[in-house]
């Protein structure tokens, strides 16, 4: 059985890496160099991070729903 994550992506102007986070899913987090580094990397992240996990965890894991950005005067 298969089961679909939504990661967040950053680049960090400072050192030029990707940041990858998976928002549902604690501790699923890595960086890389490259997009392609990143998501190889990603994939692990969230297998080890099942891994760790019961099923009953892994039905309770809340469901992506969504991104929005806010504008706030500084």
């Amino acid at each position: 059985m298969s089961q679909r994550f939504t990661a967040f992506i950053e680049k960090d102007a400072e050192s030029g890496m990707y940041i990858g986070t998976v928002p549902n899913l604690t501790g699923a987090h890595t960086f890389a160099e490259t997009l392609d580094e990143l998501q190889i990397k990603l994939a692990e992240v969230i297998s080890l991070c099942l891994d760790e996990m019961g099923q009953e965890e892994i039905a309770a894991l809340p469901v992506f729903a969504g991104v929005a950005q806010f504008e706030v005067a500084v």
